[in-house]
């Protein structure tokens, strides 16, 4: 069958988060989607397959980290409409079911696509006990996140911090159901983003997400009530970096991104 590496949140190769995409007839057993994701050993790997016609959505779609199944993934959807798009699959609007509701994708004509995702709801925590260890830099806030993420937002002091940080990730695993998103509003907004994240996810077997869509479904409202603004931008990674676009809507955010598909194969299994 057809397998495509894509990288999203980016319009070259080689940059942004690249996701594994496979389009099936149906979903097959739970064991061997999970150990296709193993084997392609990216942040995720999406499956999806057709939806009979009238109903509330047009595509199933599930994630596979290379250990375990998520409830949401940003990027791997925005590689799974870019695909359905490029193949002739799908124009413009796909509505996708997954674990976490049904997810809407609209393809635009300069190559963008926008995701519908639900919010994060935000409750400031006090910081666990070590968390400023394992992070190896001083904490400003900390906010858990809504159950479908199940990450802490942990507030650095700017965006120097973010990006030289270099945790203990072993540590970071045992503060958080998913992993831990560290962000800082960016130093100088006029290079196009207004603030930075990365983001860390051991316990789903994930060291270093490059550009994590679902965590921006927290960060957008975090940042549209410090800077007073629905839209904004913002960056995210390390040695892999990539853009989102963000609009808070209520209960929904957009997420806005490019992605171009770098391998196109066969998966002989």
């Amino acid at each position: 069958m057809r397998i495509r590496i894509v990288d999203a949140f980016t319009d070259r190769p080689f940059s942004g988060n690249p996701a594994g995409v496979l389009l099936l007839d149906a979903f097959p057993d739970d064991r061997w989607l999970q150990r296709v994701a193993a084997e392609v050993n990216l942040s995720e790997t999406a499956f999806a397959h057709p939806l009979p016609h009238g109903g509330d959505a047009d595509w199933a779609l599930r994630w596979f980290t290379p250990a375990t199944e998520v409830d949401m993934c940003g990027h791997a959807t925005l590689a799974t409409a870019h695909v359905l798009n490029t193949a002739g699959l799908a124009v413009g609007t796909v509505r996708f079911a997954a674990r976490c509701g049904v997810l809407v994708t609209a393809a635009a004509e300069d190559g963008t696509i926008t995701m519908d995702f639900p919010t994060s709801t935000l409750t400031p925590v006090e910081a666990p006990e070590g968390l400023a260890e394992a992070l190896g830099t001083e904490v400003v806030s900390v906010h858990d996140t809504a159950a479908h993420i199940g990450d802490l937002l942990v507030e650095l002091r700017d965006e120097s911090a973010v990006r030289d940080l270099a945790p203990d990730l072993a540590a970071l695993a045992a503060l958080s159901d998913r992993g831990v998103i560290v962000t800082a509003a960016a130093k100088d907004p006029a290079r196009g983003h207004d603030f930075v994240s990365r983001g860390f996810f051991p316990n789903v077997g994930i060291d270093e997400d490059p550009v994590t869509g679902s965590a921006h479904t927290a960060l957008a409202p975090f940042w549209s009530a410090r800077l007073g603004r629905s839209e904004l931008t913002g960056l995210q990674g390390g040695a892999r970096t990539g853009v989102v676009r963000t609009a808070l809507r209520g209960e929904r955010t957009l997420l806005t991104g490019q992605a171009v598909t770098v391998i196109d194969g066969d998966l002989r299994a």
